[in-house]
């Protein structure tokens, strides 16, 4: 980062930004003007949550919402447009919710969370996934809220256009020589498969049908381990 986003504090607005004016409101404003005691006059960095990052003043305060002007602004490319990981519902929530958080710290912005055969924790729960996608943003200081949804099988994410990629401990190629071989390539869209606790079935993985099959290391990792770990090379290689 640059001294742009140095040591500051990022919020979020949902709403359009119209001409150098933004509005804030709801849990946002709330955070801004009763726990961070932010008032008219002081300079905050918000987001759009579409790449761009606006230094602006606080013009406005009152018990619902802020208005503020924009001072300055940058824009941010999202390198990881195109890939989605594909994570299933683990066990543990503490877990999952870290691996979510890390993976957005990382850079990495689509999520689509599934339940498997072998998963024991099932069901959707966006609403919090998305509170902590949002926390995670805002707290690596990224410009891009990411997206999440949820399947309650493989079956629709393989109608998906696309790439699949399974993570399988048994594959013979590394992550780092499909990335090194398929740099390029990852501009269109590619969807990167991790199995829960207990791994995928042989059903699964046959209706999958993945075009390839990488490993991370020689030895067997947590999922939400996995997942991190795929994130993390991801971002220093591309």
């Amino acid at each position: 980062m640059n001294d742009f986003l140095s040591d500051v504090e990022l919020y979020c607005t949902s709403h359009s930004i119209i001409d150098d004016a933004i509005l804030i409101d709801g849990e946002e404003a709330y955070h801004i003007t009763h726990v961070m005691r932010h008032i008219k006059g002081d300079v905050i960095h918000i987001t759009d949550g579409h790449g761009s990052i606006y230094k602006s003043i606080i013009q406005a305060v009152d018990q619902k919402k802020i208005n503020c002007k924009i001072l300055s602004s940058k824009h941010y490319e999202n390198k990881f447009c195109s890939i989605t990981f594909c994570i299933p519902r683990l066990r543990n929530t503490d877990r999952f919710e870290f691996a979510l958080e890390k993976c957005v710290e990382l850079g990495i912005t689509n999520f689509i969370v599934f339940d498997s055969t072998r998963t024991v924790a099932k069901g959707e729960k966006i609403e919090r996934w998305q509170k902590v996608l949002l926390s995670a943003m805002k707290q690596s200081l990224r410009a891009w809220l990411p997206k999440v949804s949820y399947e309650r099988n493989v079956n629709t994410i393989i109608k998906l256009n696309g790439t699949r990629i399974l993570f399988d401990q048994n594959a013979s190629q590394t992550f780092q020589q499909f990335l090194a071989a398929n740099n390029q390539s990852l501009i269109t869209n590619h969807f990167f498969f991790f199995g829960p606790e207990g791994g995928l079935t042989e059903d699964e993985c046959r209706v999958m049908n993945a075009e390839c099959r990488v490993k991370l290391t020689d030895n067997r990792l947590r999922s939400e381990t996995a997942i991190v770990t795929a994130a993390s090379i991801l971002t220093t290689t591309l």
